[in-house]
């Protein structure tokens, strides 16, 4: 069911015409110092892709994607995607790039299965992508310094935007402070997942979560994630299971953590056996994508996505990602964002 979070004495510090103006400094400034930092090149991402084949991201595994039949391929399926976590991959393979490069694009997607609130939306928008990386760098010092970099263009960004509008004011850390899952369970172990997230990131302000998608000592996960992309299996050289995690900021707005990056080192031939089998999902062994991988035709690499309408709403100081983009929300919801002082485009 929808929900919406209601910050007490919310006003928005720019109107509908300069928000318009803040999107798009921030989009154009931000994507071009993270193809600086990581080396990425752009290129031009599906919207769909065809059912059957693996290419599509399966999130938590129980989302159902938008699907539609293509007269001229004799009603074969499509979907829309969720996210280009494994065509990404595939891209990488068929442009030849080398270690050390990769390429980023602006994914859109329908996800018809989300709770909508003030940070979900029926329709996404975030910058995918991918780089190729050794069989050295699968390891967390290595995934530590992709994170520094991304973080050290968000904060980049939100100089840009403070220098712009005189009225937003800094307020992300100056270094962002790295934890495991299983850590921080031990650091608040009767909260939930979601507490634990609001805790740290209220302490820190800045904080990368490590290892999510495998069950902790207490028999439950963190947060889901598909089998078939991310590596969260992998014992690294910290003893702990997990080469993956996101970028959660505390956001003073909405006085709560905030989600802006889910990324990682991606599976490779033995950790996608390894957690196929985990999720009883090895079925999928036979799939397009997994083939391929399993036939070692596709790089190691390391990738995410990082949500475009969510980092304009936290650099721009908005309540509701309804604020920052045009999708559909419940009437309720739309009178209700009236009222609080954050009308929904």
């Amino acid at each position: 069911m929808s929900t919406i979070i209601k910050p007490e004495h919310y006003h928005a510090l720019l109107d509908m015409h300069k928000t318009e103006q803040g999107i798009k400094l921030i989009k154009d400034f931000f994507q071009e110092n993270l193809s600086t930092e990581l080396r990425l090149r752009r290129v031009t991402a599906p919207l769909f892709v065809l059912q059957g084949l693996g290419i599509n991201d399966d999130l938590n595994g129980v989302e159902r994607p938008v699907t539609f039949p293509i007269k001229d391929l004799g009603d074969q399926k499509a979907e829309v995607v969720h996210s280009l976590a494994k065509w990404k991959r595939l891209t990488l393979a068929e442009y030849n790039v080398k270690p050390g490069y990769g390429v980023y694009t602006d994914m859109n997607a329908i996800r018809a299965d989300e709770e909508l609130d003030n940070l979900h939306s029926l329709y996404v928008d975030q910058w995918d992508w991918e780089a190729v990386i050794t069989k050295e760098q699968r390891n967390v010092a290595f995934l530590k310094s992709i994170v520094e970099r991304i973080y050290a263009a968000i904060r980049r960004t939100e100089y840009l935007v403070c220098e712009t509008y005189e009225n937003i004011k800094p307020f992300l850390p100056e270094q962002i402070h790295f934890i495991h899952s299983e850590d921080l369970l031990q650091m608040y172990p009767d909260l939930s997942p979601k507490e634990r997230e609001d805790a740290i990131c209220k302490k820190y302000g800045a904080v990368f979560i490590i290892g999510i998608g495998g069950k902790l000592s207490n028999g439950e996960k963190h947060d889901g994630r598909a089998p078939d992309y991310d590596d969260w299996s992998t014992v690294a050289e910290n003893g702990k299971e997990g080469l993956n995690g996101d970028i959660l900021i505390w956001y003073p707005v909405l006085e709560r953590s905030f989600e802006l990056s889910s990324m990682g080192i991606r599976v490779d031939k033995e950790s996608l056996l390894r957690q196929l089998k985990i999720e009883d999902k090895e079925d999928r062994e036979q799939l397009y994508f997994h083939r391929r991988l399993l036939a070692d035709e596709l790089p190691l690499s390391i990738g995410g996505g990082i949500g475009q309408s969510r980092l304009c709403m936290v650099l721009l100081h908005k309540a509701h990602i309804g604020e920052i983009q045009a999708s559909i929300w419940p009437e309720d919801m739309r009178r209700e964002c009236v009222k609080l002082g954050m009308p929904l485009i």
